[in-house]
């Protein structure tokens, strides 16, 4: 047979055919005097049976260990380890398609800086009317979904539960929508203007003094930090900064 015709037997392309010369799993034939390959019947045993094992969802190496009889695994193991794995997907799918769920059944939709996780598409729920006129509180949306996805889960718990905390408190919501209007009123200032001191300090007041239970190095040469600064006008970053110090050090602003 020719390679087209034995890829058209087996049900697959003469270019899957190549791939796995390439890859060592199919045994090259003789070649006819016209330098034409010629393949038999065991060729296309073989590239069946490589089929049928793709579509099982082996890899190419998982195929070449069946294949390699007494020296690789037992088709039995293979299996075994590829039935474990699907398991492990589907739970995984399962798992996503519950968090899907829960997105697209929340009460009043899907922030936009979703999607988040429930709690916090919660709280931004509950304060939706902080930063409804604001660009500093809907900034500050954006980095508490980054600052979620990139913290580790004790972490995450930790500052879910001290801003719901903080803002819970009485004229919590009010001292934010205070900070939030005094940083926005600092976008075209310069970073020695005196507002910028009055717009830590309100900042200051808004968030729990345990935010950070290890010292963070707020001056420090620290590539996220400078991003992070980068991020705010330099009047509205430098508020930012004081606030960090005080709640790190203990220091007034």
């Amino acid at each position: 047979m020719r390679i087209g015709e034995l890829a058209a037997a087996v049900g697959v392309t003469t270019r899957t055919v190549r791939h796995y010369h390439h890859q060592g799993l199919l045994p090259e034939p003789e070649r006819l005097p016209n330098g034409y390959r010629d393949y038999t019947l065991r060729h296309a045993v073989v590239l069946a049976r490589i089929r049928r094992l793709a579509e099982l969802g082996l890899g190419l190496a998982e195929i070449r260990d069946v294949l390699a009889e007494d020296a690789g695994k037992d088709l039995v193991e293979v299996l075994g380890e590829l039935d474990e794995d699907l398991a492990r997907q589907e739970a995984a799918i399962r798992e996503r398609r519950e968090r899907l769920r829960v997105l697209l059944e929340a009460e009043g939709g899907l922030p936009a800086e979703g999607p988040v996780s429930p709690r916090l598409a919660a709280l931004f729920q509950d304060t939706a009317h902080l930063a409804a006129d604001s660009p500093m509180a809907a900034k500050d949306r954006e980095m508490l979904a980054l600052i979620e996805t990139t913290a580790d889960p004790e972490g995450r718990e930790q500052l879910m539960g001290a801003l719901g905390s903080a803002l819970a408190r009485p004229g919590g919501q009010e001292r934010a929508v205070a900070a939030y209007a005094l940083l926005d009123q600092l976008v075209d200032a310069d970073p020695d203007d005196p507002r910028v001191d009055e717009a830590a300090r309100a900042l200051a007041d808004c968030l729990p003094r345990d935010l950070f239970p290890e010292p963070l190095h707020i001056d420090s040469d620290n590539s996220f930090l400078r991003a992070f600064y980068a991020d705010f006008a330099p009047a509205q970053a430098e508020a930012i900064r004081r606030t960090l110090r005080h709640l790190t050090e203990g220091n007034g602003p």
